[in-house]
């Protein structure tokens, strides 16, 4: 088992990784910026760095900062966590060039999954099914591009190859828009990405998000672990999470799981990954891969019981997949509600000192968040401050439990979205399952 690894990250991811690392008697080391010193994981750490200053670009994005930090400790491997350097494959190159291991897919696999032009094309070679669109990023011949458009067939939307977290992405109508949307969109991916290659899909009207949980130990052998829905979202950022998906019956986990999975064994993928669809008409269409942790792993855990960061050591160690498929069982339903700091009508950010901090408790109830009485939230981060996930039984009873926890919870001194989680709960359409990706702002606008 690795000794001692550097925790490139911070909130409530980092919080979660030391937590592994020491039931796995791993030494921690965690690094921070000047702003982020009494986050609750710097202070449980074995060692604590500071690379920078509260600016990402200048702490936690900064790659000789974060590998200068691995080699004063005499650390042997770094977890990026979600977010920040977590998909960047010049990261995850430069981390093994310098003789430390990635906890994650190696530079190549990240970078092929990275592009989502890339992935679906590889993706289609392996038969897994992909939305209508073009098979390679629109060129500079408007005539290809607006018959490409016609083949697909009105709406479509434009997404930058390069593009991740609800960003870069446009919904045209009709073909009168069509260039306009492909040039804005080019720019604002370059600025974004530093990447300006986009392609054109078959925009979908009422879909829902599932995504697959995998794991791949780079040895050949790949399970997955289930599905989640995500389909409650606001502008692509998703909001509740639950496994198993509502509605998907064992058959189709079962196909879609093993198109996933085989498909990971054939890319050799290392570590933890997640493969996104749209899903419309019992149909699944992938749209892209994950090459790290979700934040809504916890739902996956809470119904399998397997611990998928305690996995990603395991397997960055060098270790085969301690599972086979057939040792997966899906048991009972989770429902993950993330907290963030901000205004639960105008969803601005809510920055602040925490006053008070209560977490709810009761059969079923977990919870990741870093918080505690006196923690100052930052405003230069995201305003993910809390997960709450409810498991049961039935997804019935993991809904009891979450409205119980909603109503447990306290957090005084900032504003949070708890609000808004209670008025999505107590809907009838979210109770019935009856959702897609429009949903929340369709509902919010009413």
């Amino acid at each position: 088992m690795l000794n001692k690894v550097v925790i490139a990250n911070r909130g409530e991811i980092a919080l979660r990784i030391l937590r592994a690392c020491k039931e796995l008697g791993i030494q921690t080391v965690a690094v921070h910026s000047t702003v982020d010193r009494d986050l609750l994981h710097v202070r449980l750490a074995d060692e604590s760095v500071c690379i920078g200053p509260p600016p990402a670009a200048e702490s936690y994005l900064s790659i000789p900062a974060i590998i200068s930090a691995a080699e004063i400790t005499d650390a042997v491997a770094i977890h990026p966590g979600y977010g920040f350097l977590a998909e960047n494959a010049d990261f995850a190159e430069q981390v093994e060039k310098s003789g430390f291991i990635f906890i994650g897919p190696s530079p190549d696999t990240i970078r092929q999954m990275g592009d989502k032009v890339a992935a679906i094309q590889y993706m289609r070679q392996l038969s897994v099914p992909c939305v209508p669109g073009s098979r390679d990023p629109i060129g500079e011949d408007d005539t290809d591009t607006l018959r490409i458009a016609r083949e697909i067939s009105y709406p479509v939307i434009i997404k930058a190859a390069g593009g991740g977290g609800g960003r870069g992405m446009r919904v045209v109508h009709t073909e009168s828009h069509l260039l306009n949307a492909i040039t804005l969109t080019r720019s604002e991916a370059k600025a974004a990405f530093n990447n300006e290659k986009v392609y054109i899909e078959k925009y979908l009207q009422n879909p829902r998000h599932i995504e697959i949980q995998v794991l791949g130990d780079g040895q050949g052998n790949a399970i997955y672990l289930g599905e989640r829905d995500c389909s409650i979202q606001r502008r692509h950022q998703k909001i509740i999470e639950e496994a198993p998906a509502p509605g998907i019956t064992p058959e189709q986990r079962h196909k879609i799981g093993e198109l996933c999975a085989s498909a990971c064994r054939k890319m050799q993928y290392r570590g933890a990954g997640t493969m996104e669809f749209l899903y419309e008409d019992g149909c699944f269409y992938f749209i892209e891969m994950n090459t790290r942790v979700q934040v809504e792993h916890p739902v996956t855990e809470m119904v399998t019981g397997i611990d998928i960061v305690k996995a990603q050591l395991h397997i960055a160690a060098g270790e085969k997949l301690a599972y086979c498929q057939e040792d997966i069982k899906i048991s009972g339903h989770a429902i993950e509600c993330r907290i963030n700091a901000e205004d639960p009508h105008r969803f601005t950010p809510s920055p602040g000192t925490i006053n008070y901090f209560h977490a709810p408790g009761g059969p079923g109830i977990r919870v990741d968040s870093h918080l505690y009485n006196g923690y100052k939230v930052p405003p230069y981060y995201d305003s993910l401050i809390a997960k709450i996930i409810a498991h049961g039984e039935t997804r019935e009873i993991a809904l009891a439990r979450m409205r119980n926890a909603l109503d447990e919870i306290v957090i005084e001194g900032i504003k949070t979205n708890i609000p808004l989680h209670q008025d999505i709960l107590r809907g009838n359409t979210f109770q019935k399952g009856l959702i897609n990706i429009h949903y929340l702002e369709k509902w919010m606008n009413l």
